[in-house]
């Protein structure tokens, strides 16, 4: 395996070491549509500053997009990395496939 696309897994194996992140990924992927931060913290039950801050992490690795609408910020899942996770956790794991997955 390629050296950046070993980095590039990592970094989406630790974005999603935290209950909580998954949480807000399954959230958003069950969702479908993009949700403000209030309603990402009312749904989780856990607080605006934390919710904010597994954000930042998601949206770094691009499991998150972020949608500015005036002073708001929407967030929705990043369909590709939804699709391509799988097939990074099959090639970090030996297991062949096609072509290195990017998340776009």
């Amino acid at each position: 395996m390629a050296r950046p696309d070993a980095e590039e897994y990592a970094s989406w194996f630790r974005a999603l070491a935290d209950a909580t992140r998954i949480q807000i990924v399954s959230l958003l992927a069950r969702r479908r549509e993009p949700m403000s931060v209030g309603e990402i913290v009312a749904a989780s039950g856990v607080g605006q500053s934390t919710v904010s801050h597994h954000l930042k992490i998601l949206a770094e690795v691009r499991f998150v997009l972020v949608e500015r609408r005036g002073a708001a910020s929407f967030y929705r899942i990043n369909d590709a990395c939804v699709r391509c996770f799988p097939t990074a956790a099959d090639v970090v794991m030996g297991n062949p496939v096609p072509a290195a997955p990017t998340c776009d």
